[in-house]
């Protein structure tokens, strides 16, 4: 092997997606990831904590690209809709890996313990949101009830994006509109 392999991450995500479909995620060592991947063990704990991070890479830019929407939104904007725009942002670079997020889906939906680190995923990010819209000068309770509903939002949208059976669908930018056009239009019902 080379003392450098380029773009080693993605090589790794890549085996491990492979081998966690083939083998399962529970059957499947980061010693049979590496060697996959045709990189060392070594290599792999450079990227990765553990076998279960190759799923969740990307949770930290994520939580970025959605703060970051909530901090550059015009004032004036409702809560709900700063949020809204900030999900359509962060949904972009996503829908360039729709069939890595599908398998990555699969995987995550047929194990508990990753079933479980998603929704630690999902409450950091709305943690986050939280915060961020406390930055923007929305009080509590408004800025966890707004922070939640679009966590559950982006999980619909996201659910009914990978869930398709063919590209020719919605984007999920579109799926993460309807969905909030849904929720508010539900509350507005109430």
């Amino acid at each position: 092997m080379t003392r450098w392999e380029p773009n080693a991450r993605g090589r790794l995500q890549l085996a491990a997606l492979e081998l966690y479909s083939e083998h399962g995620y529970d059957q499947t060592t980061v010693a049979e990831i590496a060697k996959r991947a045709g990189l060392t063990e070594r290599t792999f704990f450079r990227y990765f904590a553990d076998k279960r991070e190759v799923l969740f890479y990307g949770s930290g830019m994520l939580q970025e690209r959605l703060v970051e929407g909530i901090v550059a939104a015009p004032e004036g904007m409702s809560p709900l809709d700063v949020v809204g725009a900030s999900l359509e942002a962060a949904a972009e670079p996503i829908e360039e890996i729709r069939d890595f997020s599908r398998r990555r889906q699969a995987i995550v939906a047929a194990n508990p313990e990753l079933r479980e680190r998603e929704l630690i995923k999902l409450a950091a990010l709305a943690a986050a949101l939280t915060d961020a819209l406390r930055g923007r000068g929305v009080g509590e309770p408004a800025a966890s009830l707004v922070a939640e509903a679009s966590m559950a939002v982006f999980r619909v949208a996201y659910q009914l994006w990978v869930g398709e059976a063919d590209d020719s669908g919605e984007t999920l930018t579109q799926l993460i509109r309807q969905s909030l056009a849904e929720l508010k239009a539900v509350a507005a019902a109430d």
